[in-house]
């Protein structure tokens, strides 16, 4: 098994880094493979609405870095994506990934579908829940297996670009829930075995 985690955040030591991190920490704990994906120094154009992934099964845009991160999406059994929270919404860089490759999960066979994952948001003060929903949205449409926690999966850190994610007991706390609950899933979705 595998779960890869992708941060969308440009920064270096963001604090979105900080709370994927400590998801991948407890999934590793749990005997199962990790990868920490930055969007950090990449280039992902957005989707253009052409719809040759319909005919093509792929996407046709080029010269850019969507191509390695998705196919790690593909083969990963578990996806959690971090998100910064700006303006009460994920981050364009993030959002043009994500478009692109549901698109061509839709019409190559929803691909993501039964995959185990769940978004993490950051942000100072307030529009978590807005930029969660969305992300939500994404792992619904895709036909993903969203565990829970014991609350959101909520970041408050970084007031005035403040690298302090480390200082968020309540976020930490149910980001690690969420992955110990994800881990749980994912063995028994593996091991065809729900029982107790």
């Amino acid at each position: 098994m595998k779960a890869i985690g992708i941060a969308g955040s440009f920064r270096e030591n963001s604090n979105t880094e900080f709370y994927l991190k400590k998801a991948l920490e407890t999934l590793e704990n749990r005997k199962i493979k990790t990868e920490l994906i930055s969007l950090r120094g990449k280039t992902i154009k957005p989707c253009t609405g052409c719809y040759d992934c319909v005919n093509l099964h792929r996407c046709t845009i080029e010269e850019d870095d969507f191509e390695g991160i998705f196919d790690k999406m593909k083969d990963a059994d578990g996806i959690i994506i971090g998100s910064p929270v700006y303006f009460s919404s994920v981050v364009p860089q993030l959002m043009s990934l994500l478009d692109r490759a549901g698109f061509v999960a839709l019409w190559s066979g929803k691909f993501f579908a039964r995959k185990v994952g769940g978004p993490i948001t950051v942000a100072r003060r307030a529009g978590h829940n807005l930029a969660f929903s969305q992300l939500l949205l994404w792992f619904f449409i895709n036909g993903m297996i969203v565990p829970g926690s014991t609350y959101w999966n909520v970041g408050v850190a970084g007031a005035r670009g403040a690298r302090n994610a480390k200082e968020d007991e309540e976020g930490i706390n149910t980001v690690i829930q969420f992955a110990e609950n994800m881990a749980w899933l994912m063995e028994k979705i593996c091991r065809g075995s729900f029982d107790g």
